[in-house]
């Protein structure tokens, strides 16, 4: 359910509540403003010489997993799959709040994964400043403004 998109448009345009059409199935939440927009939430930092890496990830892995856990993660593991290695965790977060086990998890029909868990996509970079991070140490030719910086990415939609 993609709701920055499609849906929940009492969220997007409180003064659809006021509609007579809408009135009629209820008012779920009184609204003065919008509550869900196409406006992403950006945060600006500084990158830092001792900076080692970025996560990117959608707001389910950060429902399930804290700032410094996630951190812990891609510090105490190989680089090669630490981003599904950070949605295995989330997963496994959300199981045990449910009192599920992960392999139950992975066992409950997809669209109904939703009431476990949100969907989870999550990109890692490394920021190897001192290190070469080309294919064979060489710069390709014709590389030009292209970027070989080492990643993760893996995403997994609850709805599919």
């Amino acid at each position: 359910m993609v709701s920055r998109s499609i849906g929940d448009i009492y969220l997007k345009k409180p003064e659809v509540n006021l509609d007579p059409f809408f009135q009629q199935f209820g008012n779920p939440v009184p609204l003065k403003r919008a509550v869900v927009t196409a406006e992403p939430s950006v945060l600006i930092r500084k990158l830092m010489p001792e900076d080692q890496f970025l996560i990117f990830a959608s707001d389910g892995l950060w429902e399930q997993l804290t700032d410094e856990e996630a951190v812990e993660i891609v510090l105490n593991n190989p680089r090669a799959g630490i981003a599904k290695r950070l949605v295995r965790a989330a997963l496994n977060e959300a199981a045990r709040k449910k009192e599920l086990r992960y392999d139950d998890i992975k066992n409950v029909r997809k669209g109904v994964r939703r009431h476990i868990h949100d969907d989870i996509t999550v990109i890692v970079i490394y920021l190897d400043r001192h290190r070469r991070s080309f294919p064979n140490g060489r710069l390709k030719k014709n590389a030009i403004g292209c970027t070989y910086a080492p990643m993760d990415i893996y995403s997994l939609y609850t709805a599919d």
